[in-house]
């Protein structure tokens, strides 16, 4: 009989524009993954700005100083190299995030990966080795330059961008290393209350585009100052009410839980890694 698999199910939360919270949405695809009872890596590769290694800092520090037993990842920093050459700087970054996916053998469910908002080769190396993709948008045709340009009458996508040609070549790279696939995850993130022309002219951009490049798009979460706020403590939505953690739980909390229990339940991870634990190793990452 064939072994089945026990890599980790690797994450990637990437976007090569700033801004659009992927940090955020990695802590809280982190917390909801834990508090389900997976065991989780986290790979913070941003290292110039690391804001979800700052995030575990400060959830650790609230953990210690309120006596709160609250769950963390197995977390890893992978920084950019410095030696002397472009070639040697590649191969040093490979082996040590090669390094840390292996250690992640055996002691986790999934690994979460953060990667910054530009184009690197730590990055595109990440991207690479992703079973999901999740990206973030805020609704801008700006941000969405980077994915798809598109027709300014019919909002519809008339070519992939640049962050697209990055994440076609990630999807070659994996497929010609094992076979896999990526399951690629449009979010819009940061969405407005208010019904606009420009937020209807962007489903119908992203509708195009998802369609064209087989990613899912997923119902995104909403602007809430709660998510800025939670970060000085190390919280997400998920601990509030939680572990003795003392913060009175508003509507808006309520509604923004809701949110995020709906995306996670969107990305139906529970039946990915169901249907993983089928596949012989040798097909997989």
């Amino acid at each position: 009989m064939t072994n089945t698999i026990n890599n980790p199910y690797v994450i990637v939360v990437g976007n090569e524009k700033g801004g659009v919270g992927k940090t955020t949405i990695s802590m809280h695809l982190i917390t909801s993954l834990l508090y389900d009872g997976y065991k989780v890596t986290s790979i913070d590769i941003d290292s110039r700005q690391r804001s979800l290694s700052h995030y575990l800092e400060n959830r650790t520090k609230t953990s210690a100083d309120k006596n709160l037993a609250l769950p963390v990842p197995l977390h890893n920093i992978v920084t950019k190299s410095k030696l002397d050459s472009g070639k040697e700087n590649e191969a040093d970054e490979k082996a040590r995030f090669i390094d840390v996916i292996e250690n992640a053998r055996g002691k986790s469910d999934i690994i979460v990966i953060d990667a910054p908002g530009n184009d690197t080769y730590l990055s595109r190396l990440a991207h690479s080795y992703a079973n999901m993709l999740i990206t973030p948008i805020n609704d801008s045709f700006i941000d969405l330059n980077l994915l798809a340009k598109v027709d300014e009458e019919t909002f519809r996508m008339d070519k992939h961008g640049l962050y697209s040609e990055v994440v076609w070549q990630a999807k070659m790279q994996l497929a010609q290393r094992s076979g896999g696939e990526v399951d690629w995850v449009i979010l819009r993130n940061r969405l407005s209350h208010v019904d606009a022309h420009n937020k209807r002219n962007m489903f119908i951009a992203l509708e195009s585009f998802t369609k064209r490049s087989g990613a899912r798009l997923a119902e995104g979460l909403s602007e809430r100052v709660i998510y800025k706020e939670l970060f000085l403590k190390g919280m997400t939505l998920l601990d509030i009410g939680a572990n003795g953690l003392e913060m009175s739980l508003t509507m808006s909390h309520v509604t923004a839980r809701m949110e995020l229990r709906k995306f996670m339940d969107f990305l139906n991870i529970t039946e990915k890694l169901n249907k993983r634990k089928q596949v012989p190793v040798q097909e997989l990452v």
